[in-house]
């Protein structure tokens, strides 16, 4: 009988009606915890977004502009997931908070709940000031989870996560860093900034934020501070946004790190930066951090698309087929795939 029951369970598919679904990270998430889906609505209006949506999830459901989904006429669905637009609420924004037109669209997410019914539900947001949170929790009655997504990514991004799918902790904390999600031959293309100070100071001991983030100087560019900061590659990247153009994709120091010191009264290793000024890289081993060097002390580069991608823990290549700047602002825009997937293990837990 148990055997019988158990068959059953893993048969059982969920509709989900995904809004503001961007690339599809949700459907990412639910193929990779192995959740299995009848029917995926998806509500979007960007059309590149929605090309690659296709491109990876043919069977995708295309409802459109939230504002004309009428939730009635959809079938019985089970899981309601969305991350309404965040400008309004961000700290790097204005503040404008419910009175942007973009973050009202939280109300289209509740005009939604109500209509659908779903037996669980998932809204992500960024940080916000408490009295707008408390208004979101109000609506939809429970409490936020805080978490980063630097926990099980090299990307510093905290957000915010309304959901009533049980048992929702933190996770644990992977170490994963810039390093670790490099492509093996690195573009270098991209090249200034004004880094000599930090080598002189710095060499032996990189200065780390409690972000995990490290500053290392800055791009000789045009723009605000925020977009010529360079960034050491053994610690986490910024938060992504959506890179819009004038050089705002994330940028990391090109330099080598490598196992060479011991430190005093111990045996143990330390890392250090080793910085070659013949513009030729180390020897290539399979330790991806052996494999970026910096020239002049002053070079450095934007992280590539694919990158991005393992920042937000997306397949490689999953948005390839669009322009570059195409593909950095729906991958800014989009979820980090692994913390959906660790709260999405509270309904396979449940067998849904």
């Amino acid at each position: 009988m148990k055997e019988v029951t158990e068959i059953i369970m893993a048969t059982v598919k969920i509709n989900v009606l995904s809004l503001f679904d961007g690339m599809s990270c949700g459907q990412i998430a639910l193929d990779q915890s192995g959740i299995e889906v009848d029917k995926y609505y998806a509500s979007e209006i960007d059309k590149y977004a929605i090309e690659i949506a296709k491109k990876n999830y043919p069977n995708t459901m295309h409802v459109g502009d939230v504002t004309k989904v009428d939730g009635t006429q959809l079938d019985k669905i089970d899981l309601l997931i969305g991350g309404s637009p965040c400008q309004g609420f961000s700290f790097a924004g204005k503040q404008l908070n419910f009175n942007d037109p973009r973050s009202a669209l939280f109300f289209e997410f509740v005009r939604l709940l109500k209509e659908t019914k779903p037996k669980y539900f998932l809204l992500e947001n960024v940080r916000m000031k408490k009295e707008f949170q408390d208004i979101i929790t109000e609506y939809l009655g429970v409490e936020p989870i805080i978490i980063n997504s630097s926990l099980l990514s090299a990307q510093n991004r905290v957000r915010f996560y309304w959901t009533n799918i049980p048992n929702v902790t933190q996770p644990i904390d992977k170490g994963i860093v810039i390093n670790d999600i490099l492509e093996e031959v690195p573009d270098m293309s991209r090249k200034g900034g004004s880094l000599e100070s930090y080598f002189d100071k710095h060499k032996d001991q990189p200065i780390f934020s409690k972000d995990g983030l490290c500053h290392v100087g800055n791009a000789e560019i045009n723009g605000n501070e925020s977009i010529k900061r360079v960034y050491h590659p053994d610690g986490k990247a910024p938060t992504l946004t959506t890179m819009q153009g004038g050089h705002r994709e994330p940028k990391i120091l090109c330099a080598a790190l490598r196992g060479r010191q011991i430190t005093k009264g111990s045996k143990e290793y330390t890392q250090m930066l080793e910085v070659r000024d013949d513009g030729k890289t180390n020897t290539l081993t399979t330790i991806q951090k052996d494999n970026v060097v910096t020239v002049d002390n002053k070079y450095y580069r934007k992280l590539s698309p694919t990158e991005c991608e393992r920042l937000q823990t997306a397949p490689d290549n999953y948005t390839e087929g669009v322009s570059n700047s195409q593909r950095y602002k729906m991958i800014g825009n989009g979820w980090t795939v692994a913390i959906i997937k660790h709260i999405l293990r509270g309904m396979k837990n449940e067998n849904y």
